[in-house]
């Protein structure tokens, strides 16, 4: 497994709209639409990647733990799905239901989403203000698949913490998730 680091670019950019299907219920689905009151996690996923298996609980714990402060997730799978045929829709739904996802999956089959956001690898996470401002970019924690350290999710819910109260999330100190890269067509 190749290991990918997040694009690091410049925060302060605003979420790119999208208009993308999602495998679960079936919606086609903006970024208005799925984003949170006071922040939206924007994250580009896959079925098979062992990054994004290794926290996948935890996302799905985030989610639950985070929705009633106004915090919302959303997850994006960009893969070639011809050459990578586990990562398809039906199979996206499937990965869905089994991790106990309560936010959309949705399905960017022209991987153009992923070009607007800059993603790079899987898990990529793109955290925005109420204003729809990119605040952060970067790792879930300090896991990865091996290295023996708890799956906690800490990078990620400070930033949740600092949003649902108000404050401004520094720019400092933020490292790049790393994962499988995105499967280009």
């Amino acid at each position: 497994m190749a290991e990918t680091p997040t694009t690091q670019i410049e925060l302060g950019f605003n979420a790119p709209d999208f208009s993308l299907p999602d495998t679960v219920s079936g919606q086609t689905l903006s970024f208005d639409q799925v984003k949170g009151e006071m922040g939206t996690l924007v994250m580009f996923i896959c079925n098979h990647c062992p990054f994004v298996v290794h926290v996948i609980d935890q996302l799905a714990l985030m989610a639950t733990d985070y929705a009633s402060k106004g915090i919302r997730l959303v997850a994006i799978s960009s893969n070639d799905v011809i050459n990578y045929p586990q990562d398809g829709p039906d199979l996206m739904k499937e990965f869905a239901k089994k991790s106990g996802f309560t936010f959309p999956y949705l399905y960017d089959e022209s991987q153009e989403v992923a070009k607007e956001y800059d993603a790079a690898c899987t898990p990529d996470f793109s955290v925005f203000n109420a204003k729809g401002e990119c605040v952060y970019r970067g790792q879930m924690d300090d896991s990865r698949p091996g290295n023996g350290k708890a799956v906690d999710g800490h990078s990620i819910r400070t930033v949740f913490d600092q949003l649902s109260s108000g404050m401004i999330v520094p720019i400092e100190n933020q490292r790049p998730s790393i994962g499988c890269n995105i499967k280009w067509k």
